[in-house]
């Protein structure tokens, strides 16, 4: 088995802790010493106190980064100068500028990058391209997702859309399978010097047109389930349920409730590329960048504090 170090023990890094654990060899580091010696106790492996002491294990051949956002940038590209692979939470970064250096350390070094953006391996998403594929060409899409989210902790400090709305924008420009040809965004009840909470967008391909709309700030009995998005193609419409509960096209429907969310396969692509020199996965960093290019561009203009 293969020996993947871990760095975040919080809620995120559990998430990843319990999908490798019975699969790989764990090394887990934490801002506190005794949240990793817990996460070693209960999935099985070491803890070390300090990312330079784990990227010191030779026999180390990549680090998960689930830390805050903030602190993605350099620990991928430590990890990747250190010769390790890495998968690292969504943002991958928080600037253009920090795009810009991971692309180079993963220029010059033999490690990939893989974003976890589990949208794109839920198994709804597969039959929403299906669908609108034998329908298309896609005309235009609407997706939305509009429920209420407390901003605690580290999430205080950042957009809702790059925190989360990103994970839609990925959605929508995997449909077209490229970067759009034009951003527009507003931000409803922003307010000076704070993140964003509510976000709307409108994105141009070709002839084709997008909106998307996501938000922390809007009431919602079910969370943000059971909200419709849809996609508008030449000879139908493809609609879903915005969180991939079901899939419908005319009469037909489709249910997709293994693997839900898609972590399953984004794991097992991101092993799959540990064992395949050479292979790469499928949330690369050239997806990655094209989806925060997205949101840095609806972001211009836009004064939101330190977000």
């Amino acid at each position: 088995m293969k020996k993947i170090g871990l760095i975040g023990c919080g809620a995120i890094g559990r998430l990843h802790a319990k999908n490798l654990s019975q699969r790989a060899n764990m090394v887990f580091c934490s801002r506190s010493l005794a949240s990793a010696e817990r996460f070693g106790e209960e999935f099985g492996g070491r803890a070390v106190d300090s990312v330079e002491k784990l990227l010191r294990i030779d026999s180390l051949d990549a680090v998960v980064i689930a830390s805050p956002p903030e602190h993605h940038c350099a620990q991928t590209v430590a990890a990747l100068q250190a010769g390790k692979s890495v998968l690292v939470e969504k943002p991958m970064c928080v600037s253009p500028a920090e795009v810009e250096k991971v692309a180079a350390a993963a220029a010059a070094n033999r490690g990939f990058v893989m974003v976890a953006e589990n949208y794109y391996y839920k198994p709804s998403l597969a039959l929403i391209k299906e669908w609108a594929g034998a329908a298309g060409p896609i005309r235009s899409v609407r997706a939305k997702k509009l429920f209420t989210q407390a901003s605690v902790g580290w999430k205080s400090g950042y957009g809702a859309l790059l925190e989360g709305g990103v994970h839609f924008v990925a959605l929508v420009a995997d449909l077209f399978d490229r970067a759009p040809d034009a951003v527009e965004a507003e931000f409803p009840g922003h307010v000076a010097g704070t993140p964003e909470r509510h976000s709307m967008l409108r994105l141009r391909f070709g002839e084709a047109t997008a909106e998307l709309r996501y938000a922390w700030d809007r009431p919602s009995l079910t969370k943000g389930i059971l909200q419709r998005s849809r996609v508008e193609c030449e000879r139908g419409r493809v609609l879903f349920e915005s969180n991939g509960l079901y899939v419908r096209r005319g009469g037909r429907w489709g249910f997709r409730l293994r693997d839900l969310m898609g972590y399953g396969a984004m794991t097992d692509d991101f092993l799959a590329c540990l064992e395949e020199p050479g292979r790469q996965p499928y949330s690369d960093l050239a997806r990655a960048g094209r989806d925060l290019g997205i949101v840095f561009a609806a972001y211009e203009g836009i004064d939101q504090g330190g977000a």
